[in-house]
This record gives structure tokens, sequence and C-alpha cells, in this order.
């Protein structure tokens, strides 16, 4: 019986521990909670009223105090942690990781400093002649619905074939399907960016405005991740499929998205501040657009969507006049 550690027990994290413990293929599920509180909780309750209520964690997962005692002997590790406390918490789990075990990120941003995706920040702090292997795993996938055992189909992506099509035997199940990739970035890609636009789909909403102004946002806002997917490497195939195209209408019109709730927020006249800090969940779109926006001038590629909501969220521009910028750009073929 091969053991799952999985590092982050905020809702993703919960419901993956709720899902793969239950996972036909039988395994041992560790899960390590940062907030004091919750790890209470869930190890008393069986309960995470902060980031996942209403749900029973099994009994077959054990609740852990410890990074170290989770990591132990696991086979496979996610991370799935918000990207500003990923390298942090990489830094503890990699020393205590067995030489054969994968590592599987879970998290969709990019690193708030660096603007490097998440298997680029465990790439930067594994040793010499690691023989770690790295994986993510990304798609159209509320926490809440893969909970309750709502049918749910993801990507896992490695540069290597093999160890995808492990994870994928691994953790598919009868209501968790995974199709492998090779496209790393691409699959990071879409998961991160996809979030900035859902920030930009919610202002729409915020504002009243309608399904024309939706699909014109995804639509556009797809354009925008495979410009910069494709400037960074990934495949456009990759960010038609599930990690892009699928997550990115998900989290644009879906109303568990936690990115879309900031947008509908700020289209309501609220204050950044005031909206971040109503919820104990991270908006991962916030720091994506500031990291996103970087990556675009790094790459002299242009992404209007992407730049009025940095304007937005940094530069305390009007909603109103974001949306009205962008359709005031100089006009130009499809």
């Amino acid at each position: 019986m091969k053991k799952i550690a999985i590092i982050g027990a905020g809702g993703w994290g919960t419901a993956l521990s709720i899902v793969l413990s239950q996972s036909p293929v039988a395994h041992r599920v560790a899960l390590w909670a940062r907030e004091e509180n919750v790890r209470e909780s869930l190890q008393k309750d069986r309960k995470n009223p902060v980031f996942l209520p209403g749900f029973t964690i099994p009994e077959q997962v054990e609740v852990v105090a410890e990074i170290s005692e989770a990591v132990h002997g696991a086979d496979f590790i996610i991370g799935a942690m918000p990207s500003a406390h990923a390298r942090a918490l990489y830094s503890q789990i990699l020393p205590h990781a067995a030489p054969s075990a994968v590592i599987v990120s879970a998290t969709k941003g990019l690193e708030p400093e660096s603007h490097l995706r998440m298997t680029q920040v465990i790439a930067d702090l594994l040793p010499p002649k690691s023989q770690l292997r790295v994986a993510a795993i990304s798609g159209p996938s509320f926490a809440k619905e893969v909970a309750q055992g709502d049918p749910t189909a993801i990507v896992v992506a490695s540069a290597h074939p093999q160890t995808a099509r492990e994870i994928q035997h691994e953790f598919s199940g009868p209501t968790l399907r995974l199709y492998t990739n090779t496209d790393v970035v691409g699959v990071e890609i879409g998961g991160a960016v996809k979030n900035v636009i859902a920030i930009a789909a919610g202002v729409a909403e915020g504002l009243g405005l309608g399904h024309n102004t939706m699909a014109a946002l995804i639509t556009r806002g797809l354009a925008e991740i495979m410009r910069l997917g494709t400037a960074l490497g990934a495949q456009r195939e990759t960010l038609a499929g599930l990690a892009g195209l699928g997550d990115l209408v998900l989290t644009c019109t879906g109303e568990l998205s936690r990115n879309r709730h900031v947008g509908i927020q700020l289209g309501h006249g609220k204050k950044l501040e005031e909206v971040l800090s109503s919820t104990p969940t991270v908006a991962e779109g916030v720091g994506t657009t500031a990291a996103a926006q970087a990556l675009a001038q790094e790459a002299k590629i242009e992404m209007p969507i992407t730049a009025q909501m940095y304007g937005v969220l940094y530069e305390r521009r009007s909603p109103r006049d974001a949306i009205r910028e962008l359709m005031h750009r100089p006009l130009r073929a499809e």
C-alpha cells in the first residue's frame, strides 16, 4: 500500500485527502495543516469548517502535526499550499522525501517574487543529482465538488511520461479521472493565469454586465493565456484542453470560484484590502496578475485583460474604466 502525503489542508488539499483515501487503489493518506485550529478540528472532529465546511474527513486520513512526519515514507507528496508559501514549505519537505518519491504540485499560481511556476520552484530547491521526480496536476476542479464525489477530470503533467502514468493510475477513481500530458509549462500556466481572467469575469458580473461581455472575456482571455503560454514554451493543444480552456470556463462562470468572487466584489465598488480580509481562503489570481503582467512584459507580448486587472488591483483603477479601456483599444484582426 503506497503512502500519499498532502501538504496543505485548504479546500483543495482537504478534498484530495477525501477522494484519494476512498480510491479503489488503497492508500495511506497523511494530511498536514499549517493552521493549528484547522489541524485540531481535523483531528478532533474530522471536519474542516474553515476551508471545506460540510464534509467529514475519513478516519483513514491521518492528520499530522509535523511536515517531516507526513512526508516520511511517502511515495507521493502533494503540495497543495498557496503559491506564496510554496518555497518555504518545499524547503521543509524535500530533506525528508525518500529518493524514490514523486513530488506533485497541486498549486495553481506563480511565485510572487520570482514569477516562477511551482515545478520551477521545486527544481530550484532540489540538490544536485537528485532522483526525485516532479509533476503537476491541474484542471477544472472546485474542491467542494471533488469532495462530494461529482465526476471530475483533471490533467497530470510530467516531463517523464512514466511518472505521469504512475500518478494517473494511483490517483484515478470512480469520480476523479486523470489524463496524462508531458507539457508541464502549459498545464501550470493554464492553471495559474486563468485566475486572472476569472477576476475580470467577476468584475464584469459585479458591474452588471451580461453574457456577451462574459463570452468575450473568456474567449479573449484564452487568447492571452495561449500567447503567454506559447511564449514560455507551452503547447497550444494543452491550453485548449482541461488545464486551459476547461479550467478557465469553470473559474470564470462558477459560483464557487474565489477569484471570480474577488472580481464581483471589486465590481461592486469594494476595495481589494476589504475583499481579501473578509475570507480566510486565498485567491491566487491576485498575486498571479502581477506575475503574469511581469512575464508578459519580459516576453514583449500583449495581455490587455491582464494589464487592466493589474491596474484595478494594484493601481486603484476603476473597474468600469478598465472595461471601457478594453473596448477602446485599437481595432485589429482576430
